[in-house]
């Protein structure tokens, strides 16, 4: 039995120096040969080698002039045990980023996508609509963004609120785990603070299931937790501006995430919060600034805007996400989920490099009876609407001059384009290594942009209710 280890170990070794010969990633490898882009990583961790993979992964490496390995006794092929862990001479590295990777986690493919559509504006607009239907109470409206990102819909959100509710308290509450993100939120806070005074901006890197109440679960981890209050002095912007900028240690030194060698998925190193409010308004704020220990959650409005990667199980989505925001609503409170729906040029892009693509892996109705199943008997707390199409899904552009799109397209809005519908897609880096080797790629984008005279995309959305008492 020896002898089945020895096989993979050896198949390994020809598809590590494969891919040094070919500078082609391990993934890429495996979609190629067997459609399977986690094919070695699974080779790597003991699957068991079937007589008619070792045929494929052969026959690629010979097509393309590789060297492969010594035929071995087929009997042997299919017998090496599941849980048994092979080695290879190739280098090992961690690779639980790669196998579970998080497309949300690459920074330029973001901020190209929000410096050149108007997802950001348009959703801002549609989490305004749902300001008309809350009832707050006293001492304060309690929001939650489940997702802040760079921090432009919030801003335009609290705009929004100022104007239905000038003179109310605001408690502004959000998640990020992402250092950049909350920096660049942080940019955009000091008018916010100006305009409003009454605001207590809460800023978290926690879970989701932990984040609306600003308590880890474990408490070990709560021990450790990095609690910073911030009383801003003075009454100008640039007052403000300048003692928010000074949080940059505070935030490098505890708003850091690693991946999770068990998911891939970015997880905090220390649980942080983050409190800032104004210091001539701490006395009317006394009730609405959170306590170390004794916050609740309790929210009039909750945001979530594309907070899970499209692809997963829509089990997973109402487990890890959607349960613990319904959960933090007060009564009479109303969470806004938004997600990408497809069916747009933007799909039609993906479609011609990747025929069979699809992400949208569920759509509103399977996810709102997913939520439903995972609250269980307290589900009857709560109306789920998911509304008709023509109220649930909007659309947003991509922003290009009319000049822009004509017989000859730019190569900035072509590469734009392009971003902008592999951002959506969550098309995987690996995957994009193949298409980006030629020009196919830029061929499809034009031809889309031309036929359509531009680029849109639309996302769908859907509401959760909790019931008054």
């Amino acid at each position: 039995m020896q002898q089945a280890p020895q096989t993979a170990n050896a198949l390994l070794d020809s598809i590590a120096e494969f891919c040094r010969q070919n500078e082609m990633a391990e993934s890429t490898f495996g979609r190629r040969a067997v459609n399977d882009g986690k094919f070695v990583s699974r080779l790597r961790d003991g699957s068991r080698l079937k007589p008619e993979t070792w045929d494929r992964v052969v026959g690629f490496i010979q097509r393309h002039g590789g060297q492969s390995p010594e035929a071995p006794d087929r009997s042997l092929l299919h017998t090496l045990p599941a849980t048994e862990k092979v080695s290879s001479s190739a280098p090992s590295k961690d690779i639980s980023s790669a196998k579970n990777f998080r497309f949300f986690d690459n920074r330029q493919k973001y901020l190209m996508f929000v410096n050149t559509c108007s997802e950001k504006e348009i959703v801002a607009q549609r989490a305004g609509l749902e300001l008309s239907f809350i009832q707050p109470t006293p001492p304060a409206i309690r929001i939650f963004d489940g997702g802040i990102g760079d921090g432009t819909v919030l801003a335009r959100l609290l705009r929004e609120m100022h104007g239905r509710f000038p003179n109310v308290p605001f408690y502004v509450a959000g998640k990020e785990i992402s250092l950049e993100d909350i920096r660049l939120t942080l940019a955009k806070m000091a008018d916010r603070l100006f305009e409003h005074p009454a605001t207590v901006l809460v800023f978290t890197n926690m879970f989701y299931a932990e984040a609306p109440w600003l308590a880890p679960k474990k408490a070990t981890t709560a021990a450790a937790i990095a609690w910073k209050e911030v009383a801003l002095e003075g009454r100008t912007v640039h007052e403000f501006d300048q003692q928010i900028l000074a949080l940059e240690s505070f935030l490098g030194k505890n708003w850091q995430a690693r991946h999770s060698p068990k998911t891939g998925n970015p997880i905090y190193e220390r649980p942080s919060v983050l409190v800032i409010y104004r210091n001539d308004h701490k006395f009317l704020l006394n009730d609405v600034i959170p306590r170390q220990g004794s916050a609740h959650a309790d929210f009039d409005f909750i945001l979530a805007s594309q907070p899970y990667r499209l692809r997963i199980p829509a089990e997973f989505k109402a487990k890890n996400v959607l349960a613990p925001l319904a959960k933090a609503l007060r009564p009479s409170g109303r969470l806004l989920g938004i997600h990408s729906y497809g069916h747009d040029p933007g799909m039609e892009i993906i479609n011609k490099i990747w025929p069979d693509d699809n992400p949208f892996q569920s759509d509103r109705h399977e996810i709102l009876r997913a939520l439903k199943t995972e609250l269980g008997k307290d589900a009857r707390r709560y109306n789920f609407n998911p509304s008709s199409d023509a109220r649930s899904i909007f659309q947003y552009k991509m922003h290009t001059l009319p000049s822009e799109i004509d017989a000859s397209i730019g190569t900035s809005t072509l590469y734009a384009a392009w971003n902008d519908a592999i951002y959506v897609a969550q098309i995987e880096d690996d995957r994009l290594e193949d298409a980006l080797m030629g020009t196919t790629y830029l061929d499809a984008t034009r031809e889309v942009l031309r036929k359509h005279g531009g680029l849109w995309f639309n996302d769908e959305s859907f509401v959760v209710s909790r019931k008054r008492d």
